[in-house]
């Protein structure tokens, strides 16, 4: 179920620190942890001397472990053992993802979660739906450490987007007002089926190839058969 529900939501005042979570067999994850370690992290670090950066993450490499550094607030924490649990507590998610296709579950989780987060428009793909973000979308390294600073210092600013959590994920991923969208649109094709089938250039092409590519296997069945004989 991906409805959020402000219900169990904690405060702006009862969260605290950043995180960043995501398996670490999974490239993408890799390098965006990376970048907040060698780039992002020490600008907001100086802006923000108090406040941790919390990462998350199955499989974490030997480097990854090397990365944890406590003075700095840099701190690897490794699998999460209820990922929904540390990311409501967390005030900000940081995902500076360059790489990677599909829906981002990390930040669908923090949708669900009530965590704003701020990322790139490679994590935000997908989702976006014409709906503000709940957070912020930067792609330059310094609009993301602002972004992340103010988003995190700002209670007014960051309790606005909150409300985008809702917004965004119970419309664009609402489950049942997407099964009734595909039933409208299947009840549609239905009943101008032989319409569609014109229009449809590529099915049509691909329905031609995969006959013919059933006759010919057919036809060389039958040339190897005549060859055992």
């Amino acid at each position: 179920n991906s409805d959020a529900s402000k219900q169990s939501w904690l405060s702006f005042e009862q969260r605290a620190h950043f995180i960043s979570i995501g398996n670490f067999m999974h490239a993408p994850n890799l390098d965006a942890v990376k970048q907040l370690k060698e780039v992002v992290w020490p600008k907001i670090r100086a802006r923000l001397p108090k406040v941790e950066l919390h990462v998350y993450g199955a499989y974490p490499t030997q480097q990854v472990l090397e990365w944890n550094d406590p003075m700095h607030g840099f701190l690897v924490k490794g699998r999460a053992e209820e990922a929904e649990a540390v990311i409501g507590q967390a005030r900000v998610m940081l995902a500076p993802l360059r790489f990677g296709a599909g829906l981002k579950g990390k930040l669908v989780d923090a949708m669900r979660c009530g965590t704003p987060s701020v990322t790139s428009t490679i994590g935000a793909e997908g989702m976006l739906l014409g709906k503000d973000w709940p957070g912020r979308v930067e792609d330059e390294e310094d609009a993301f450490v602002h972004a992340a600073v103010d988003l995190y210092s700002e209670e007014a600013r960051w309790n606005d987007v909150q409300m985008h959590c809702t917004d965004l994920i119970n419309g664009a991923f609402n489950g049942k007002g997407h099964v009734l969208l595909f039933w409208n649109r299947m009840d549609h094709l239905m009943a101008e089926l032989e319409q569609h089938r014109r229009a449809n250039f590529m099915g049509g092409m691909l329905w031609h190839h995969s006959t013919r590519s059933t006759e010919y296997m057919s036809k060389w069945i039958e040339a190897k058969n005549k060859g055992q004989r």
